[in-house]
C-alpha cells in the first residue's frame, strides 16, 4: 500500500461527511493537496507553522484511481494532487499532528 498524507485542521476534517471535499486552499486550487511522507514535514513547516489542532490523514493512493495526479510543485518535486472528492473509505488512518518542543510538527513514529 502506498500512503499519501493530508495535513488538515481537525475541525475541517471532522465536518466531512462520507467524502472530504478539501480545505480552503484545496477548494480554491481545484484539487486536494497531499504530500508523501518525506514531503510532509516541509509542507507542515511551510503552510502550517505553529498551528495546533492539526491532523495527519494517511490515504491509500491506490484507492483514488485516475483522479490522483503526480504533479511538479515545490522545488521540482512531484506531489500527489487529487482532482476529486476524497472518499473516506480510502483513509488508512488519522492521527493528531502535535507541535514538538522545538515548535515543529512531530512526525516521529512514522516510517516510509
Amino acid at each position: 500500500m502506498t500512503l499519501i498524507y493530508k495535513i488538515v485542521a481537525e475541525p475541517v476534517w471532522r465536518a466531512a461527511g462520507p467524502v472530504f471535499r478539501g480545505a480552503g486552499v484545496d477548494l480554491s486550487d481545484g484539487f486536494i493537496h497531499f504530500s508523501t511522507l518525506s514531503q510532509a514535514p516541509a509542507t507542515a513547516a511551510r503552510h502550517y507553522a505553529g498551528q495546533r489542532d492539526l491532523l495527519l490523514v494517511a490515504v491509500d493512493a491506490a484507492r483514488l484511481g485516475d483522479a490522483l495526479k503526480w504533479e511538479v510543485s515545490r522545488g521540482g518535486e512531484l506531489f500527489p494532487h487529487l482532482y476529486a472528492e476524497l472518499p473516506l473509505s480510502a483513509v488508512a488512518w488519522v492521527r493528531p499532528l502535535p507541535l514538538g518542543a522545538d515548535g515543529n510538527h512531530d512526525f516521529s513514529g512514522l516510517s516510509p
